[in-house]
C-alpha cells in the first residue's frame, strides 16, 4: 500500500473532505472531456483518470513516481484508461495528441513549471483546452502557520503570477476559484433530476479562495459557467454529528487514557516514595558506616604517627652511634696506619742491622782467613776469634 503524505491523494487512505476537494476537480473536467483524448498529467493514484475514462474516448495518465503508476494499474484495469511512468516536463507524445490535458496539484511541484506549460501546449490538438489547478498560494501560507512552507512544493503561484504564466502560454484563459461552500440540497427523494443552484455572491473573492483552477486554450472558448459540485456524503449536518460523535468517543478514550495514566502515576509516586525511604536509611546506614571506618582510620593514623615518631627517633639515635662509631673506625685507622708505619721503619732498621751483622760476619770471616791473623795467633801475638 502507498504510504499517504498528504501531497498523493490515496483512495480509502483520506477523509471526505480532502477526497472531496480532489475528486471534485475532476468532477469539474469530466464535463470537458465527453469523447475526447484525455491526458492526466501528474495522474497520481490513477481515481481521476478513472473518473475522466467514463465518458472520454481514451484517458492516459502519466506519472513521475514508479509506485504510483502500478498502484493505478492494478486498481484502474479500464478497456480505455492507459498508465505510463513519466516526466510531465518533458511529456513522451507526439504534437497535437490530446483533446484534453489535466494536471491538478501538480504544477507546484515542478521546478520545471514552466516546460511543463509548454509541454501542455505542444500535445494539445488544434481547439483543445488545458486544465490546470493550484493552491492559492497567500491563503496556503496563512492556513499553514506555525507548520512553515510545505516540504514538497517547489513554486506556489498567487491569482494574478498565475494568470500572468498561463496568459504567457495559452492566449485564453478562463479562471475558476474553488472553495468549500455550506450550503443546503433539496433533492427529490424518489428519483435523481437535474439540478439547479442559487449563489448569493456573483463572484468569489481570489485572494480568499482556496484553490485556482484555470481552463486555458489557443482559441477563444464559450462560456464559463459556475459548476457546483455535491458528493455523495453531503449531508454536512450529519457529518459533523459524526464527527462530534468520533470527537466524543475519542475523548473518552482520552480521559480513559488519562485515569490509567493518573492512577500509574500515582502508583509509581507511591513505589518511588517506598523506593526514596529505603534509600534515606541506606544513605544513614552507610553514613555511620563511614562514620565508624573514619574513626578507626583516626586511631590507625595516630598508631603511625606515633609509630612514626619512635623509628625516627631510632634512626636518629642510630645515626649518632654510627657516627660516633666513624669516628672511633677513623681513629683506629689512624693508629693503624701509624702502627704500620713503625712497622715498616722497624722492618727497615731490622733489615739494616741483619745487613750489617751479615757483613761483620763476612769481614770477620776474613780475617779468620788471613794468614797474618793466622801468623798471629801461632806466635801467640794476635787476640782469640770468637765465632759469631
Amino acid at each position: 500500500m502507498t504510504e499517504f503524505t498528504g501531497e498523493r491523494v490515496v483512495p480509502g487512505e483520506v477523509e471526505a473532505d480532502l477526497w472531496n476537494e480532489h475528486f471534485g476537480r475532476y468532477a469539474f473536467a469530466a464535463r470537458l472531456s465527453r469523447m475526447k483524448r484525455v491526458l492526466d498529467a501528474g495522474c497520481g493514484m490513477g481515481y481521476g483518470s478513472a473518473e475522466l475514462a467514463r465518458v472520454a474516448a481514451s484517458v492516459v495518465g502519466v506519472d513521475i513516481a514508479a509506485d504510483a503508476v502500478a498502484s493505478a494499474r492494478r486498481h484502474y484495469d479500464l478497456p480505455r484508461v492507459t498508465f505510463l511512468q513519466g516526466s510531465c516536463a518533458a511529456l513522451p507524445f507526439q504534437s497535437a495528441s490530446f483533446d484534453l490535458v489535466v494536471a491538478f496539484e501538480m504544477i507546484e511541484h515542478l521546478a520545471e513549471w514552466r516546460d511543463f506549460l509548454g509541454e501542455a501546449r505542444r500535445v494539445l490538438a488544434p481547439g483543445g483546452q488545458c486544465l490546470i489547478s493550484t493552491p492559492n498560494r497567500d491563503y496556503y501560507t496563512d492556513s499553514r502557520g506555525r507548520t512553515g512552507p510545505n516540504p514538497y512544493h517547489v513554486h506556489e503561484f498567487s491569482f494574478e503570477e498565475f494568470r500572468e504564466e498561463l496568459l504567457a502560454v495559452f492566449p485564453h484563459v478562463a479562471l475558476f476559484l474553488q472553495n468549500h461552500v455550506d450550503g443546503f440540497v433539496f433533492q427529490p427523494a424518489s428519483q435523481l433530476t437535474p439540478a439547479e443552484a442559487r449563489l448569493d455572491r456573483d463572484a468569489a473573492n481570489p485572494a480568499e479562495s482556496n484553490f485556482f483552477l484555470a481552463v486555458c486554450a489557443a482559441s477563444p472558448q464559450t462560456g464559463s459557467p459556475t459548476f457546483l459540485y455535491v458528493p455523495r456524503a453531503a449531508n454536512v449536518l450529519r457529518e459533523r454529528e459524526q464527527h462530534i460523535g468520533k470527537l466524543d468517543e475519542q475523548i473518552e478514550e482520552i480521559n480513559r487514557d488519562r485515569t490509567e495514566l493518573l492512577d500509574l502515576f500515582r502508583r509509581q509516586t507511591e513505589e518511588l516514595k517506598r523506593q526514596a525511604d529505603g534509600y534515606e536509611a541506606k544513605i544513614a546506614q552507610l553514613q555511620q558506616e563511614l562514620e565508624q571506618q573514619a574513626n578507626g582510620y583516626e586511631t590507625k593514623i595516630g598508631e603511625l604517627e606515633d609509630e612514626n615518631r619512635k623509628s625516627a627517633d631510632w634512626a636518629r639515635e642510630t645515626n649518632l652511634k654510627l657516627e660516633s662509631k666513624c669516628q672511633e673506625l677513623a681513629e683506629c685507622v689512624r693508629l693503624l696506619q701509624e702502627a704500620e708505619g713503625t712497622v715498616k721503619e722497624r722492618s727497615n732498621w731490622a733489615l739494616k742491622l741483619d745487613e750489617e751483622i751479615r757483613q761483620l760476619n763476612a769481614n770477620l770471616h776474613l780475617l779468620r782467613s788471613s794468614r797474618w791473623v793466622k801468623l798471629g795467633s801461632a806466635l801467640g801475638m794476635s787476640p782469640r776469634l770468637r765465632d759469631g
